[in-house]
Parts: C-alpha cells; structure tokens; sequence
C-alpha cells in the first residue's frame, strides 16, 4: 500500500508541478510554487487547510498553501510531515471585489507593517531574538520596496516545545505585499532557523519567487 501511495504521490505531484489561475474578484491571478515546492489545495485534506489558516489571519483568504515535495510524498503515504519550510499566498477579503489603486495598496502595507518597527540593522540575528518575546515577530530587515511591492524579513523565537527544554528555536518569514492586476497580494515564506544557509535560503527564495510571480502576472 505504501508503494502505492508513492506511486501516486508522484503522479501527483508530476500533475500540479505548473502554474494555475485564481480568481480574486473580476481579476484572474496565475500562481505557482516555487521549484521543490507544491500546492496543497488539490488534496482536499481539511487538516491541511485546517494547517494554513491557523498560520493565516483570519481576514485573509488563502489562495495557495505550498509545502516542500518530500512533505506532500510524507503527507500522501500517511506519514508525518516535517514543515520546516512553507510558502503561503493570500489576499485581504476586504479589498477581494475592489479595484486596489496604488493608493489604496500603500494604505494596505502601511497598515499591515504598521506594529513592526524599525529594523535593527544587521545583528546577529539569533542574539537579538532571544532578547525578544517568545512567540512575538521581530523585523529584522526590509528585503524590498517599490510602489507594487514591498518585501520584509521578520524573526521569531519559538515557544518551548517541551517543559524545561533550554535550546532555543528560530523561525524566519519574509512577508511580500504585492499590487498585481489592480489586487493587493500578501505571499510568505517561513523556515526553521538553524544556520546562516538558512538565512541565504529564504532571501534567495523570496526574491525568486517575487520576480517568477511578476513575470507570471505580466499583462502581454
């Protein structure tokens, strides 16, 4: 059953591994996951979506819900997935059925940054977030920012997962709000934080999948 599976999971994922449309209002978005990634939506798992919106405000809909390709192989054999990188895509539900004008979306990142803060500069980042709450976002740096786009990088220090357990735990996410088609797009990436890779990894991603939404958005 377990061959099975596999098996199917890789005609899956060999049958998702393009782009596709939503609709957000009268407009049509194309999306697409970045390389080694895939969306979730075509599983129809509720603990999947269940997953995504727990991560994700509740005034926003989900338009895409990525996890790394070995994770979905994981989740369509029935074993554990490890999540430690993800990508999620949405837009405010507010603004879904209006036409978002360059000044409505500047309105929109103003008040979706508003509570971030400065960034630090360029400080050891593990450091500067053990002397920041548990659980609570931190802006380490702004990735991006042009009138359509504007990309930051933010850190948190993870909760204990068990009582009494010393070694602290890094989460990072870059949070891209993007004008696309007269639509204002919110796109994330998150991963575990162990090593400076990591680091170079999500700037990296982000970046690439920016510039692959944007080419995939451009009007012909």
């Amino acid at each position: 059953m377990r061959t099975l599976a596999a098996m199917l999971a890789a005609v899956s994922l060999q049958s998702i591994a393009a782009p596709f449309a939503v609709q957000v209002g009268e407009a049509r978005i194309g999306l697409d996951a970045p390389p080694g990634y895939a969306d979730t939506g075509f599983t129809g798992s509720p603990r999947l979506m269940e997953l995504a919106e727990a991560l994700t405000p509740a005034s926003s809909r989900i338009l895409l819900f990525a996890i790394s390709e070995a994770d979905l192989r994981r989740f369509t054999s029935g074993d554990q997935i490890e999540m430690r990188r993800y990508m999620i895509a949405a837009t405010p539900k507010v603004l879904e059925r209006e036409r978002v004008t360059p000044g409505i979306f500047k309105e929109f990142v103003a008040e979706s940054l508003r509570d971030l803060g400065a960034p630090p500069g360029q400080p050891d980042y593990p450091a500067y977030l053990d002397s920041q709450p548990r659980g609570k976002g931190s802006l380490l740096a702004e990735l991006r920012k042009d009138p359509d786009l504007v990309s930051v990088l933010q850190g948190t220090r993870l909760p204990a997962m068990r009582r009494g357990e010393d070694r602290p735990q890094y989460m990072l996410s870059s949070s891209t709000l993007m004008l696309v088609r007269g639509k204002a797009l919110a796109f994330s990436v998150y991963t575990l934080y162990e090593a400076p890779a990591d680091l170079e990894w999500i700037r990296a991603v982000t970046a690439r999948w920016t510039e692959d939404l944007k080419r995939l958005n451009a009007r012909p």
